[in-house]
């Protein structure tokens, strides 16, 4: 037997009556909004002061629970459940008030109970999670005093301050104990994180137990502490954050410094960003709930962890249910043969009795119709459509076609008539909402519906016809998803007369479909449920029997006329029993709450059909009840009375009108079904009878879906009332939800099956779904079937009951399967509701549903926001329900977000539209104000973290090496560079000094450079000989002005252009070494002026040239703003230089001197110079020009920036060398005319072109939707052979591809576009040149890169990464893969470190300390094993080589290198490699607003930094899509979202994403971020 218990409600009987009143006036302002929660708490509070103490005494005396069966008028509160803190008055009245929609279907005293309780036992292990940071602009909505909290920089250990801190620290707002009883606890709780801290770093400092807290409580409160003020305030304290070691990505270089030296892992240790990410580690180490089992597969299909079952899982334990029968449905003579048949009857026998009485919007009544009115429209109506639509031959309407009937709620009476014309015509009436706009909520589900039932037709009032939507020219507008529809209006003034002779046919009912029932399902997809004519009247004699109506009684109907107990109660069964029912349409209840008790107190009502909210709103207008007499009702059917939380709405009910005649037996729940229609009902009991038991259940038993009674833990039950007895004539099966219907046992919970002839018969025109739900046979545990009947499934989850009562927990749509525990999402909704759910949101607009995320369901909450919530108060009201869900549930909440007021899709009565919710949770179209999602808590299936295998060299590295005998290395070689014969040539080749010179003796006219500006016009070119002399006067003035020594280092400080390359040659000239520099940004000297002087410093530089302008900015006050201006070495300025030649031309004494020195910040903000000696210089000119056979009648084209790298060496030295022309034009240029580049390509008919990907991704941008203007100028690209993309990075595929197809159609061949690969150690490996295989692409596995593997998969595979080859290797180049750690070649296909060998690789690093050990190890490397005589270079890429099918210039087969990434970028999290441009692509994919992203490890917590095109109301949408999207793609939790504006990611000249100058500043909280997520 199931225990009993009435609910426990507070007592108010100890005070007066006039004192209730007032309060119950107090709590109907509060909840239409006419006063504030202030104001409430201020006059609640002196009305009850003289009664306090008098209530407690009461309150503490009484018993502990009591056992009655029935509603006891006041049940009692136990004593232990303890009292709320938060208010002086004790809660009693506050449990019936609503929080402003007055939806109250979720109220329960005992929940709310509940609830406090487990926050109490949550408040001693208080969580101090940190609050997200947000910027000001974006939400206006809290107000501004919550901005700036008092100060506590000073963390001084007397109590006062600790106790200002933690309350700043998100506390939960209850009471707080001493603050070294929870900081003690936060202490064990961190000092316990043995499972959790697998999902973090392994290398994390522990925090270890103190035995005096007391000493500890500084530390720990540097580590919970919150700075919610908005400036980026550095707070100083006392104690200093130990910051966890920084990431191990770094491997190589963890030598050289870093720029910021005062800090621990490059940050300021005191910003306010860092003490947030401090605190969440701290929340984080606390242990998870289900431990990670210690197991990891390599490589192998499993990702995901495998829940193991839980051996202390609730098994049912009880004997095979046996089916319940319902009382027979008994035979009346009278019976009419079909429904029609007995609206004819009333009409004519009993034509002046009232079928249906209207109210208007005060709640007055409007009109009557009798039943011989009813009868003679319905007639007519019917008459109309069979006879006037269309002509005799071809009539619009034939008996068995759909129609839809689209009537407002507030005008039942049209319906009625609508309707019955319809069965009276034999067409299929399809009652449907008032569509209201064209993209309504659900509008393109109901097209889905009309679609399925074949609809063409609508039948409408002529008021909802003005109503309706219209084109500009009158019509009626095309509603989304909708079929073509013909709009027929119904009023009776346009209905003709049947003519004498026509009666309308009425058959016996048969199973012809006689309406259609819309029904919405979980996804929102809507279908018609069919009932047939013989399936109406029986459930209508079902309905008579068990609701024992009688001719001619009086029912009041508040529910909806169009669908459910409102049609089958309040239209059909009323006109069978000629009833007179009274329709209360929402409008009114919500203009006047009383009207439906006033309706039944006028007309004596005998019958009321009403849902829990309307029980509640009628409480709330309580004081309108002086004379209400509630003693006629026999039946108060509770149509949603099957939700768990009906309970306390009955019981609080009765509590107030038990004393207006209310009898408590006549409360009637009853559980219905779109599918099966009336389920079950509870019958009228005797007077005095007892009244039936509830049942308390257990939350955790109910999850594992079976039934135990609630004894130990008071917090997590949950307590049902019956729904009653199986209606008459129905069988009763409970199955198993999922997986073949399979009988339960009888403590199991499942679905609740019917077989009746009283059920819907299909889903109109969807006949595989009907088979699944109208075509169910239950078997047995053997799997063999009961029998041969068909049962219907109900979507209703519950179980039978002592007595054979009906119990529902729940419904399957509501159901969210988590770990294989299923929870109920009303109960969810009902344990956020019962935390302090006044102040922050509101009551009835609450959506709870899951998603899919990393293979299991994850739980979402989303409430409308008050709009007078703060920051504060909404922040604690999340963080409170995490842990009541938590505590109650036992589940972990996702996500949780707060909107603003009204911005929820709403279903047509007012309700939140869940799936629309979901849809639009899922597209980014949410727009929340408040987000907090709790990744790291709830996703509990990831595998576990790999541990690496330590690597020693020796015998067996031929192993970690993976080099297996019999596979081939993966080595790539370039074809020989060639000798060079003629001692001529070997003159010229050896220094670029002296090719110049012998160009100017031999070639004086050639002109080898032509500058374009932004116009696409020369504004400059150069002769072979006009260089020379320019270089010449460079070199005079140098050793006159400079004073230098040979080999000294000038710094050249140009813009893009010719000036440039004369100073790089008079440097040659006169023995220095030239160092390109990128001159300061006028616009930005802050930013750019730092890096001059640091490579000025950095390079020892003796001298600078200039240009006179650049001259003026170096010396000028803003340039003293950022740099130490009376420190430049000599500024020699190269404008106006007199025309004089230098005594003489200097000639290095061997090649291997150093010709110049190449600086270049790579993108973890090192800043490396590498040496480039004569030698290196000579052999890679001839290697490119080998490669792209360039000759002196070759022009080429050059779009790049020309300071370091291949970019530089194109620019100028190339050719120089070679002899070709190169027609410069500066990136820049491109910004004041896009298509400067293209046009010059097809102005000089230029076969080989140069750029980078900012060039390329300016022209894939901006001229993407110009192509067509540009065709008609004439642009074509046709010409073009090669256009080669100059990068140190993984090719970007996706933009060489856009670009290809853009400019295809101005004719640019789908071949020409290619990379370059270059590096800091060998600035050019691979060049597709002309000769050679066009560069192959390949998909690989993205989780066997992570363990350092290739596996290449089909095109399209699920994680499949595209990667495209870098360009043939260039001549004179070998390239080998080898592994990191152990240093020994790898096996083809394997992913490793890509090493060189060349003759161009540069001499080494440039550095002022020389450190020749990092030298050593970059750039004279040999191979553990292998070759040990072979000098390599290491790259710093990790990437691999494979053998394709093609065939290179010499007719072996191709070795393609292909590039995967930096291996210093790299991130290592849970003991894998990733690759963060792979994290951002999938990011950058999530929602069309994310411009731009980056992301880079701190403390093993990953940060994404996404950049927000759209508006700021977009930013919050990016959290949950950013966090989702990485673990669903990456099987990474994001520890971190920042969203800022464009722009606020660092990209270097290249085109890169500089990370670590972003990870810097956001850490020295510089970022200025529209909001800052902290996931937990």
């Amino acid at each position: 037997m199931l225990p009993v218990m009435a609910d426990r409600a507070m007592d108010l009987s100890g005070v007066p009556k006039e004192v209730r009143d007032q309060l119950a006036e107090l709590d109907l302002e509060l909840s239409e909004g006419d006063i504030t929660q202030k104001g409430y708490e201020k006059k609640r509070s002196r009305l009850l002061t003289p009664y306090i103490p008098h209530i407690t005494s009461v309150e503490l005396s009484l018993p502990d629970v009591q056992l009655t069966p029935g509603h006891s008028a006041e049940p009692s509160p136990s004593p232990e459940a303890p009292g709320p803190s938060t208010s002086s008055a004790p809660r009693s009245h506050r449990g019936h008030r609503s929080g402003g929609t007055r939806d109250d279907r979720y109220r329960s005293d005992i929940h709310t109970e509940l609830v406090q309780a487990a926050l109490a036992k949550h408040k001693e292990e208080k969580m101090g999670l940190p609050m997200p940071t947000k910027r000001r602009s974006a939400f206006v909505q809290s107000p501004v005093e919550n901005c700036t909290p008092p100060d506590t920089s000073s963390a001084s250990e007397d109590e006062g301050s600790l106790r200002r801190q933690a309350a700043l620290s998100v506390a939960l707002a209850q009471s707080l104990q001493s603050p070294d009883y929870w900081i003690n606890r936060s202490l064990q709780g961190s000092s316990t994180s043995s499972s959790a801290s697998s999902t973090l770093s392994h290398g994390e400092p522990k925090i270890q137990p103190q035995p005096q807290p007391s000493t500890a409580i500084v530390d720990v409160l540097a580590h919970l502490r919150i700075e919610n003020s908005v400036p980026p305030d550095v707070t100083s304290s006392s104690s200093r954050l130990d910051l966890p070691p920084a990431v191990k990505g770094m491997s190589r270089g963890q030598s050289r410094c870093s720029m910021l030296d005062n800090t621990a892992d490059g940050v300021p240790v005191n910003s306010r960003v860092s003490t947030k990410i401090q605190q969440l580690l701290n929340t984080l180490k606390r242990p998870k709930r289900p431990p990670l089992s210690e197991f990891f597969l390599d490589d192998s299909e499993e990702i995901v962890e495998v829940q193991q079952p839980d051996p202390n899982t609730p098994k049912p334990e009880g004997r095979q249910i046996i089916p319940v029968k319902g009382e027979p449905l008994g035979v009346v003579s009278n019976w009419p043969p079909a429904l029609q048949a007995s609206l004819a009857r009333w009409g004519a026998t009993q034509a002046k009795s009232p079928a249906l009485s209207v109210l208007d919007i005060t709640g007055k009544p409007l009109y009557t119709l009798t039943y011989g009115k009813l009868w003679s429209r319905s007639l007519k109506l019917a008459y109309t459509l069979l006879n006037k639509l269309g002509t005799k031959a071809e009539p619009v309407l034939k008996p068995g076609d759909r129609v839809a009937l689209v009537y407002p709620n507030s005008d039942p009476g049209m319906l009625w008539v609508a309707f019955y014309g319809c069965l009276l015509a034999e067409v299929i009436p399809v009652p449907i909402e008032v569509p209201l706009s064209r993209q309504d909520s659900g509008s393109q589900q109901i097209g889905f519906l009309l679609g399925s039932c074949g609809v063409g037709l609508a039948l409408t009032s002529e008021v909802c016809l003005k109503g309706l939507p219209k084109t500009p020219n009158g019509e009626i507008m095309q509603f989304k998803g909708w079929p073509r529809m013909k709009w027929v209006v119904t009023d009776t003034k346009y209905l003709t007369k049947p003519s004498k002779d026509w009666q309308p046919h009425i058959p016996t009912a048969n199973t012809d479909t006689a309406y259609i029932e819309y029904k919405a399902t979980k996804e929102g997809t809507v279908m018609g449920v069919a009932v047939s004519k013989i399936s109406m009247l029986t459930h209508c004699q079902a309905l008579t029997q068990a609701c024992n109506y009688c001719e001619g009684e009086t029912l009041v109907n508040v529910l909806d006329c169009k669908k459910d107990m409102g049609l089958w109660h309040g239209v059909l069964t009323s006109v069978m029993n000629r009833i007179h029912t009274i329709s209360v349409p929402y409008a009114v209840m919500k203009a006047c709450p009383m009207s439906w008790v006033q309706r039944v107190h006028i007309h004596k009502a005998r019958v009321a059909l009403v849902k829990c909210r309307d029980l509640h709103w009628a409480m709330m207008a309580h004081r309108e009840q002086k004379d209400t007499n509630l003693s006629s009702i026999r039946m108060l059917i509770v149509a949603d009375g099957a939700n768990p939380w009906s309970v306390s709405s009955c019981d609080a009910f009765l509590n107030v009108f038990q004393a207006h005649g209310l009898k408590p037996e006549v409360i009637c729940p009853c559980a219905s079904s779109a599918e099966a229609l009336t389920v079950a009902i509870r019958r009228p009991g005797a007077r005095g009878a007892p009244l039936p038991a509830r049942a308390i259940l257990s939350m955790a038993g109910l999850s594992h879906s079976v039934i135990r009674v609630n004894t130990e833990d008071k917090n997590s039950a949950l307590t049902v009332q019956d729904v009653g007895h199986v209606m008459p004539g129905a069988l009763m099966c409970i199955v198993k939800p999922d997986g073949p219907p399979q009988l339960c046992k009888t403590d199991e919970i499942g679905e609740i099956v019917l077989n009746s002839r009283a059920g819907g018969t299909m889903y109109y025109g969807l006949p595989g779904v009907t088979k699944n739900t109208f075509e169910v046979i239950p078997v047995n545990q053997a799997g063999a079937p009961i029998g041969e009947m068909a049962f219907t499934r109900t979507g209703l989850l519950g179980f039978v009951g002592p007595g054979s009562l009906v119990f529902v927990v729940g419904k399957i749509e509501g159901l969210l399967s988590v770990s294989g525990r299923r929870h109920n999402a009303d109960d969810l909704v009902a344990t956020a509701l019962a935390v302090e759910p006044v102040k922050t949101v509101y009551r009835g607009r609450i959506a709870v549903f899951s998603v899919t995320a990393f293979y299991d369901e994850r739980i979402v909450v989303v409430a409308e926001q008050r709009p007078d919530a703060s920051e504060e108060d909404s922040f604690q009201w999340m963080s409170r329900v995490l842990q009541a869900i938590d505590s109650i549930h036992q589940v972990g909440l996702y996500c949780l977000a707060l909107v603003p007021a009204n911005t929820l899709p709403k279903t047509p009565l007012g309700g939140i539209h869940i799936c629309e919710t979901k849809q639009n949770f899922l597209d980014g179209n949410l727009h929340p104000c408040n987000i907090l999602l709790c990744p790291h808590t709830c996703v509990t299936n990831l595998p576990k973290p790999r541990q690496k295998q330590p690597v020693g060299v020796g015998p067996a590295s031929i192993m970690v090496g993976n080099l297996v005998a019999g596979k081939r290395m993966a080595q790539a070689v370039g074809r020989e560079l060639g000798v060079v014969e003629d001692q001529d040539l070997i003159r010229k080749h050896q220094f670029l000094s002296e090719a110049l010179q012998w160009r100017a003796q031999t070639d004086p006219d050639h002109v080898l450079y032509v500058l374009l500006n932004a116009k696409g016009v020369a504004v400059c070119t150069s002769t072979c000989l006009q260089l020379h002399k320019r270089a010449e006067k460079i070199t005079a003035a140098l050793m006159e002005k400079g004073g230098l020594n040979t080999g000294d280092n000038v710094v050249l400080l140009y813009p893009p252009g010719i000036d440039l390359i004369a100073a790089f040659y008079g440097c040659l000239y006169a023995g220095v070494v030239p160092v390109t520099v990128r001159p300061p940004h006028p616009q930005n000297l802050t930013a750019t002026l730092p890096t001059v002087r640091m490579i000025i410093d950095v390079s020892k530089a003796a001298c600078i040239l200039t240009t006179q302008p650049l001259m003026r900015i170096l010396r000028s006050r803003e340039a003293a703003a950022s740099v130490n201006i009376k420190t430049w070495p000599t500024i020699i300025d190269t404008d106006d230089l007199p025309r004089k030649r230098p005594p003489q031309i200097y000639k290095p004494p061997t090649a291997e001197m150093l010709a110049y020195l190449d600086f270049s910040v790579s993108t973890t903000g090192m800043l490396t110079g590498v040496k480039m000696s004569h030698a290196a210089v000579s052999t890679l000119c001839r290697s490119i020009k080998l490669q792209c056979e360039l000759y002196s009648s070759r022009q080429i084209a050059i779009c790049l920036d020309p300071y370091c790298g291949l970019g530089f060496v194109l620019w100028c030295l190339s050719s120089v060398y070679s002899g070709h022309q190169s027609i410069l034009i500066p990136p820049l240029e491109l910004e004041s005319s896009l298509p400067v580049w293209l046009s010059t390509l097809s102005q000089y008919k230029i076969r080989d072109t140069f750029c980078s990907y900012s060039v390329m991704e300016l022209c894939t941008k901006g001229l993407g939707t110009q192509t067509e203007m540009l065709k008609a100028r004439g642009l074509n690209l046709s010409c073009v052979r090669s256009c080669v993309v100059i990068a140190e990075e993984r090719p970007r595929l996706l933009l060489t591809q856009s670009f290809s197809k853009l400019f295809k159609d101005l004719g640019l061949s789908p071949r020409a576009v290619s990379t370059a690969f270059g590096s800091r150690v060998n600035l050019a490996l691979c060049m597709q040149g002309t000769a050679g295989p066009d560069p192959s692409t390949v998909y690989v596995d993205m989780k066997s890169l992570r363990h350092d593997r290739v596996r290449l998969v089909e095109r399209g595979a699920p994680q499949s990464l595209p990667l495209m080859e870098s360009g043939t290797i260039l001549p004179g180049v070998r390239v080998i893969i080898v592994n990191p750690e152990t240093r020994g070649p790898l096996g083809d296909s394997h992913l490793g470190e890509i090493w060189v060998s060349s003759t161009h690789s540069a001499s080494g690093y440039y550095t002022i300390y020389g450190e020749e050990s990092l030298q050593a190890d970059h750039f004279n490397t040999t191979l553990s094993f292998g070759e040990p005589q072979t000098l390599w270079a290491r790259t710093g890429y990790l990437g691999f080589v494979k053998r394709t099918e093609l065939l290179d210039s010499t007719g072996d087969l191709h070795d393609a290198l292909f590039v995967v990434g930096s291996l210093d970028e790299t991130l290592e999290l849970r003991g894998l490699r990733y690759h963060p441009i792979d994290i951002e692509t999938s990011v950058s994919r999530t929602h069309r607003s994310i411009a731009e992203s980056a992301v880079f490890t701190w403390t093993n917590l990953l940060v994404v930094v996404a950049e927000l095109s759209g508006s700021e109301q977009e930013a919050l949408d990016l959290v949950p899509l950013v966090t989702n999207v990485v673990l669903e793609e990456h099987h990474l939790i994001v520890g971190v979202v920042v969203i800022v504006d464009p722009g606020v990611i660092p990209i270097n000249s290249r085109g890169e994403k500089q990370r670590m100058h972003l990870r810097d500043s956001f850490l020295a909280d510089q970022l200025d971020p529209i909001y800052v997520a902290y996931n937990m």
